[in-house]
């Protein structure tokens, strides 16, 4: 370090030592000024001038040198000097002062830091470059870190030492004129009557509301920067109060409670409402899964005391009863539906002109443009097929274009060891399919416990399907007619024939061709969006498959209701998506689902828990039904019944779940799911045999010791002197061994 840098670091440190050591921290309190108040008005007096000065000295030198006390400050400045000459005093006191620790932290530290960071920071620099003056704008007047942060973060970018001057003087300026005013009227209190004065209390009120006055300014702020180029194309009059580009549950739920509050709202789809989850998703995969699951009923007909059980089948047959349910549930998502509900719906692609303005292009070619306040993005995802060699060649299956099969694949790949692919794999495996399931990853379902793929895995495996984990796809190739996955394992290439491969590697949202690009909206995997599902336009929202985090369509309905309340009624209260209690489920046999974090989520994180498990294969109904397997596994806050997530493995996993979902919503433990009758005999009582795991391993020996004292002695086999004795031992030294084996569960 340089010689001039090292005296003046030695400078700062000896200044900011003196402070601490001669503890001049006493003077910035309200209480000394009190005392004090008197003599300064009396100074102030008789040498004005003079006082100001020494005052603005003194507020430059605490806030350049990052000292506590400048809040204070403030205020007093408002009791010496009023309303008008303590803002500017403080004002430009301030600014010197953040300027001269700005000035300092960049002689000191910025040179040093950008030679050995550069290359890291080149991404902050460019932007501090575009936007460090807006930034600095919004943390001066809504202030998430301490303004001598503030001071020095900002000294070691590359913003000009005039910009962050007059950013800082702007940006301060409302916030000064607040607290000087609150100053104001602590000057006038000479009793405890004074604090209930009118005045006082409106200006601690405004002292309270400002951050959300701020937080207005800079909305504002921003929606007039974004807009900007878009200022001549704003509509004096909008056809619609809001449109909504995307028929499926996302699109659906914000239209419904738009038309439900009286909105005019405008619902476009360009195939069928409903969306995937109808059309080629949910519905038409549990129709498949239950056919799948009949015939496998009927393939373990022994179990259930029937000698044999067989069915005339054919699989063309099946896949029509698949499309009979969609037929049946599309009611309830039809046009008809929809425009009885006051829902203005146009079939058609949709593209966004202007924040203001949609496109609608009909199948004809015909076009209608719509003016709206606001726009909704609901455009979903569609399946991935991952860029393979050979692979499109192939005509791969997806989960959209497979409900157009009517022959049963005889050899069917599944790239895919995810939710989709277990639950394809499984039941083409029932039909009849030879299945061989690919997944790149060590094991099928990565994100749940180990237990769980493994458990899976030998299941999919006592069915006939080849699982292969730890093997990656390279390449499709078709010889001589015949089609075959070449994949990697241990260094090592196979071939696998197939007839049909079937892409379930996970899905990706729709984010091109209907405007985004054009508006600069951010749409990389997903459109960006804040926590009120807003894109960079607060009147244009996202939700559902496209704006993610969640891919499921109770989540795109939930994140529905956000958009469709913050675009109507966003200018008088705005509401945060909360994603803090999300379920799932998988709809293998057995079922698997999941609400908060699982076992291996909890170690990963080092989050201190217990983990609570009860085996189905105990429970009575299970048992009756021949489903016994599969186990219910709670995790908890170490030592305590709150629960921070919950697996179910096992038959209607996905409706047993439903408890622990309200659980975790609602603020209730595992002693209020104990405590809780459960009809017998249900599947639903392996929710409170979970709890009463928790209960039984609360019991330890020192407080089983205690009631066998007083149990005794309440049958006149002990004294009441042994019971004090074991009380006051469990007090004393208690004996926390646990009483009973982790293994052992109530029945």
């Amino acid at each position: 370090m340089k010689k001039s840098k090292i005296i003046v670091l030695l400078m700062v440190m000896a200044l900011i030592a003196a402070f601490f050591i001669f503890d001049l921290g006493r003077y910035f309190s309200i209480d000394y000024f009190k005392s004090q108040q008197a003599m300064i008005a009396d100074y102030y007096a008789a040498h004005p001038l003079q006082t100001g000065l020494i005052f603005f000295a003194a507020y430059v030198g605490v806030t350049a040198l990052s000292l506590p006390g400048a809040a204070i400050m403030t205020l007093v400045a408002g009791a010496i000097f009023g309303l008008w000459w303590g803002v500017v005093i403080v004002s430009f006191a301030s600014t010197i002062g953040a300027t001269t620790a700005f000035l300092v932290a960049r002689f000191l530290l910025r040179d040093s830091l950008q030679a050995k960071f550069g290359d890291k920071l080149k991404a902050f620099n460019a932007g501090v470059e575009k936007e460090g003056g807006f930034y600095l704008f919004t943390l001066r007047l809504v202030p998430a870190f301490p303004f001598f942060m503030i001071n020095v973060v900002m000294g070691l970018t590359n913003m000009k030492a005039w910009t962050f001057f007059w950013v800082s003087q702007l940006g301060m300026f409302l916030g000064t004129i607040v607290f000087v005013n609150a100053g104001t009227e602590l000057a006038k209190i000479t009793s405890l009557k004074g604090i209930l004065s009118p005045s006082l209390i409106g200006a601690f009120v405004l002292l309270g509301v400002f951050p959300i006055i701020a937080k207005k300014i800079i909305s504002a702020f921003k929606a007039r920067k974004v807009y900007a180029k878009w200022a001549d194309q704003k509509p004096a009059y909008f056809d619609r109060n809001v449109v909504v580009i995307g028929g499926g549950s996302a699109g659906l739920v914000t239209s419904y409670i738009a038309a439900a509050v009286k909105a005019k709202v405008t619902l476009i789809e360009k195939h069928k409402l409903g969306g995937d989850c109808l059309n080629t998703g949910c519905v038409p995969s549990k129709a498949l899964i239950a056919s799948a699951k009949l015939l496998n009923r009927m393939q373990r007909s022994k179990e259930f005391g029937i000698e044999s059980a067989t069915a005339q089948w054919d699989f063309a047959q099946v896949m029509e009863r698949v499309q009979r349910i969609i037929t049946e549930i599309e009611p309830h998502d039809s046009v008809a539906r929809y425009t009885e509900l006051g829902v203005d719906c146009a079939k058609g692609t949709a593209k966004i002109l202007s924040p203001w303005t949609v496109e609608i292009t009909a199948d004809g070619g015909t076009k209608k443009t719509l003016t709206t306040k606001n726009i909704v993005i609901a455009a979903g995802a569609r399946p991935f097929v991952p860029p393979i060699p050979g692979l499109v060649e192939a005509d791969p299956l997806t989960s959209d274009n497979i409900w157009a099969i009517r022959t049963l694949p005889k050899r069917l790949v599944v790239l895919g060891g995810g939710p989709i692919g277990c639950e394809l794999t499984q039941c083409f495996a029932r039909f009849g399919s030879q299945v061989t399931q690919v997944e790149m990853a060590p094991r099928i379902m990565i994100r749940e416990d180990v237990e769980i793929s493994a458990m899976l895995k030998r299941k999919f495996e006592a069915e006939g399907v080849s699982v292969l984990v730890g093997h990656k796809a390279k390449q499709v190739v078709i010889e001589q007619g015949e089609k075959y996955l070449v994949v990697e394992h241990d260094g090592q290439d196979k071939r696998i024939a197939f007839d049909e491969i079937l892409c379930a590697v996970g899905r990706i949202a729709n984010t091109k061709g209907y405007g985004l690009e054009e508006l600069g909206i951010p749409a990389h995997k997903v459109v960006e969006t804040n926590e009120y599902l807003e894109t960079i336009y607060p009147n244009i929202f996202a939700c559902g498959d496209v704006a993610g985090p969640y891919q499921f369509t109770h989540t795109a309905a939930h994140m529905a209701w956000y958009t469709a309340v913050n675009a109507l009624f966003g200018k008088f209260k705005k509401f945060k998506v909360d994603y803090s209690v999300v379920p799932w489920a998988t709809f293998t046999d057995p079922e698997v689902a999941r609400v908060g974090i699982n076992e291996q989520e909890a170690i990963e994180r080092k989050i201190p828990h217990d983990v609570h498990v009860y085996g189905l294969d105990e429970l009575d109904r299970a048992i009756a039904d021949s489903e016994a397997h599969g186990f219910v596994k709670v995790i908890t806050v170490k030592g305590k019944d709150k629960i921070l997530g919950a697996t179910i493995v096992g038959e209607h996993a996905g409706d047993l779940l439903v408890e622990f979902v309200a659980a975790m919503k609602h603020g209730f433990g595992l002693e209020g799911i104990l405590s809780t009758i459960h009809t017998y005999p249900t599947l639903g009582e392996g929710n409170k045999y979970a709890a009463g795991v928790y209960k039984r391993s609360t019991a330890t020996l020192g407080k089983l010791a205690v009631g066998k004292a007083l149990n005794d002695w309440t049958r006149g086999d002990g004294s009441l002197a042994a019971v004090l004795r074991s009380a006051i031992a469990l007090l004393v030294a208690p004996d926390n061994t646990p009483a009973y084996p982790k293994e052992q569960t109530p029945h």
